[in-house]
């Protein structure tokens, strides 16, 4: 039902490179900016933990190590390099592999504490950032982690990884390395606050054991890393086993003390959802994170859950909750009328829906950052975001400036008129008529598109709206297509609609430029999906990323919030407002659950009980 391993990694790429969350400081800002840590560095505030912590918080020191813990993915895989273009792969290597000279809490809204790097150094104005490089730190064949590396893994990925990396990593003016165990950055102005969190949280490469030119294709070739696990083996499509390492630098880190807990590592990937989930019931797979009402409210009533053998729990988070929302691919003509997007979205019956086919627990989506302050809806614009609109006039409705505005409303019947009526209008203002059952174009062309979907969850909803559409004469074809093929059509923009999910964070930061910047409207592999190409948009999400101030990042998400609902890019669908985690009894989160998005390095095996015979 959420297909955003494209921007996270697959199911459990829990610690999301260069995804900002930013929240409740812990100090003033002013001050904090006055006076930056040296072994962290927060995007508001300052580091909730001070210099020499013992450990995370969240994260239990005397964890159970050993045993191995699987995980279960829908799809396959033919690549193990998920920072490139080309390719659809797991979130393995850099994640359990490689390391970041920074590592992010799941307690705080977005603090990355000292991993690869001792000690951090970063002016007031985020002009100038340094890392010192732990003298400890090694790769996995024992040679040292070095400034060089860095700078090697900074300019490949500017250069040859995903556009998010090209356009983030651009902000750098200067890189160099004064000693093996330094590295320094200019950031230009400072504008892009966020860059040395991004900076902090690439995957470092080891420059001897990686060819930059044949990096951007797809390899089966795992990248050497100074990590807590070395991959042991690929079944390309099927499996991917790692181990851990017995002589893993980090090991007494205090950082690392409860995290990494399984001796071994495994990804096992399958094809169809529903074989994915008879092989988490018969215990094939630890760990499953559910997003199905319909599974999550009938599908656990069997024995493994009845006697214990599974867990189910229901989890809440302090961070905002994303869109759920059927993308308008609005490159495509047909859709290149904000009337008609807009039209379209009245068709999309909520309240029916909900009620059968999700048994009610979902809310209706209609912010892109639900459940928070950051939310635009129901508040008016304050005159912070009335002066980052001013240049733009227009370019926000009145009553999503107003904080009137809000997703429809249907009788719940599934035939509601008065949506219809209004959706009608909507589109014979945008010149389409409705002639003999058909709606048609002003030269007579019928109106239709197609609604493609990689699994039966998304196809039972699209078959759903493609009934409602049906009723004002509108021909929507459903497709249903295998997961290869639905990320290379993604990736060359090649759809007309699309379900997609945009998580949300504390903070949103650098991702949401690859979501909604111009510069990433025609760019083939970017994230930009609907084909927004604002100015407004464009000047907003830099001021988001400038803002200093707590109240001036408010203003501005919630400015592009606006924005993006005022520009009617998705049906808004709807979210869940809680988190479903069902797991074998014997793994368990080790420790206590974080504040802010759910940390799967603190998963551990329980040893076996002793048998109960002796």
């Amino acid at each position: 039902m959420t297909p955003s391993r494209r921007e996270f990694g697959l199911l459990f790429t829990l610690f999301p490179f260069a995804v900002a969350a930013g929240g409740k400081a812990h100090a003033d800002s002013a001050s904090a900016s006055a006076n930056p840590a040296e072994h962290a560095i927060a995007m508001h505030g300052r580091p909730a933990l001070p210099p020499g912590f013992d450990h995370l918080p969240y994260a239990d020191p005397k964890a159970p190590k050993g045993g191995r813990i699987v995980f279960g993915v829908q799809g396959t895989f033919d690549s193990l390099n998920p920072l490139v273009v080309l390719g659809v792969a797991p979130d393995a290597v850099p994640k359990y592999v490689q390391q970041s000279l920074l590592y992010r809490s799941a307690d705080e809204p977005f603090t990355a504490y000292g991993l690869l790097a001792s000690r951090v150094e970063l002016d007031p104005d985020r002009t100038r950032l340094a890392f010192e490089i732990d003298a400890r730190a090694t790769f996995s064949d024992g040679r040292p982690v070095t400034g060089e590396d860095v700078l090697f893994t900074v300019e490949m990925l500017k250069t040859k990884g995903k556009p998010f990396h090209r356009s983030s990593l651009a902000g750098i003016t200067r890189a160099s390395s004064s000693s093996p165990r330094r590295v320094e950055f200019e950031l230009g102005d400072g504008g892009n606050r966020e860059l040395p969190l991004v900076i902090g949280s690439l995957p470092i490469f080891a420059r001897h054991a990686t060819d930059a030119e044949t990096f951007g294709e797809t390899s089966f070739r795992p990248a050497l890393g100074s990590g807590p696990y070395a991959v042991n083996e690929v079944r390309p499509g099927e499996s991917l086993i790692l181990k851990r390492r017995r002589d893993f630098w980090a090991e007494g880190l205090p950082l690392m003390r409860g995290l990494f807990n399984a001796d071994e590592i495994r990804y096992d990937f399958y094809r169809d959802s529903n074989a994915l989930f008879e092989a988490f019931k018969a215990g094939l797979c630890d760990v499953r994170l559910e997003s199905d009402p319909t599974r999550w409210m009938t599908g656990y009533d069997i024995p493994a859950v009845h006697q214990g053998r599974i867990v189910r729990e229901t989890l809440h988070f302090d961070t905002p909750k994303g869109m759920t929302g059927l993308v308008f691919n609005t490159r495509r003509p047909v859709f290149a009328d904000i009337r008609v997007r807009e039209a379209l979205g009245l068709l999309f019956d909520f309240e029916w829906v909900n009620r059968n086919l999700f048994h009610g627990v979902y809310r209706r989506a209609g912010s892109f950052f639900s459940d928070s302050e950051l939310s635009a809806l129901g508040v008016p614009a304050d005159a912070r975001e009335k002066a980052l609109l001013a240049p733009f006039p227009g370019a926000v409705r009145e009553d999503v400036l107003s904080g009137a505005w809000h997703p429809s409303e249907t009788d719940g019947s599934g035939r509601d008129r008065e949506q219809a009526r209004k959706a009608l209008d909507l589109l014979n203002a945008a010149g389409f008529t409705l002639r003999d059952g058909t709606l048609r174009d002003g030269g007579g062309e019928p109106f239709t598109f197609e609604i493609t979907v990689t699994n039966r969850p998304q196809e039972r909803l699209a078959l759903n709206y493609a009934q409602s559409l049906g009723r004002l004469g509108i021909a929507a074809q459903v497709r249903l297509i295998d997961d290869v093929q639905y990320w290379r059509r993604l990736s060359a923009f090649d759809f007309d609609m699309v379900q997609w999910t945009w998580p949300a964070s504390a903070s949103p930061g650098n991702e949401q430029i690859g979501r909604w910047g111009s510069a990433n409207a025609g760019r083939k592999g970017a994230l930009n999906y609907a084909g927004v190409a604002s100015p407004a948009v464009d000047a907003v999400l830099q001021a988001l990323l400038k803002a200093r101030e707590r109240e001036d990042f408010v203003a501005a998400v919630r400015t592009l919030d606006r924005l993006l609902i005022s520009g009617f890019y998705v049906v808004p669908l709807y979210y869940l407002p809680d988190t479903w985690f069902a797991h074998a009894r014997d793994v368990v989160l080790a420790g206590r659950q974080p504040a802010y998005f759910l940390s799967n390095e603190t998963l551990a095996r329980l040893p076996a009980a002793p048998d109960a015979a002796n």
